[in-house]
């Protein structure tokens, strides 16, 4: 298991959520509700759980909704701020200026997206992150089928249907341990995924781990209602210290 730890996250969290509309017509999308708690809460509680002490919002978008919320601790043990940006700058922009901004001195930091749910340890993340010597870890989870899928005996015989199973292929969780170099990599302005982490691939010091843990990217409507069902019996980040 990881033998340091990391204390300070970044997180974005200036999504307009146009696919959540009218939900995200005054409030970012990570501030829509889930079972009544906004989705950066559960998402902040979490990494709260999983040793992070400062948590740097990255916000744009109606970022008064967040300040004003935050305004009030919510979360003991978990020290929350914000870095707003005057204008777009792309996800890898935004993570290098919040990074500036807030004067960040940590060697490591976590940065996520702040409308990921997730229950996915990040020990074991930094751990892979220090074994390799990569400057960027990505977490990674498994795609799911956007369609039922049929199940075919070798006779042309149906044996049954699999409701959105989940592939074997891998996708980006929108989780990452990052080095300070690694973030001075990314882009002023633009998208860290087809710049910084196509080269640092290239070099050898990008790696992923494969999480197998529940993961829900929340984009819609039915991602919100499957959220909250899942939510209501497996709560994240509810332990208080």
């Amino acid at each position: 298991m990881a033998s340091i730890s990391i204390r300070t996250a970044l997180v974005l969290a200036g999504g307009r959520g146009e696919r959540l509309r009218p939900l995200t017509d005054d409030r970012p999308k990570p501030m829509v509700p889930v079972n009544g708690t906004p989705i950066l809460e559960h998402h902040l509680r979490w990494l709260r759980d999983n040793g992070i002490a400062r948590a740097v919002l990255l916000t744009g978008y109606r970022h008064e909704v967040i300040e004003e919320y935050f305004s009030t601790p919510r979360i003991d043990g978990l020290n929350v701020e914000t870095v707003v940006e005057a204008r777009p700058l792309g996800r890898g922009g935004a993570l290098r200026n919040g990074f500036e901004q807030a004067a960040i001195a940590d060697e490591l930091v976590v940065a996520t997206n702040g409308d990921v749910l997730t229950d996915q340890p990040l020990a074991p993340l930094i751990a892979l992150h220090e074994e390799t010597g990569a400057l960027a870890t990505l977490m990674l989870t498994r795609a799911v089928s956007p369609f039922g899928v049929v199940e075919v005996d070798e006779r042309g015989l149906v044996r049954g249907f699999v409701e959105k199973p989940r592939l074997d292929h891998w996708i980006n969780a929108g989780a990452y341990i990052l080095s300070a170099e690694a973030l001075a990599r990314f882009p002023a302005e633009g998208d860290h995924e087809t710049s910084a982490f196509p080269e640092l691939a290239e070099a050898g010091l990008l790696a992923a781990y494969r999480s197998e843990h529940y993961w829900r990217s929340v984009e819609s409507a039915k991602d919100l209602r499957e959220a909250g069902e899942y939510l209501a019996a497996h709560p994240l980040g509810g332990r208080e210290r």
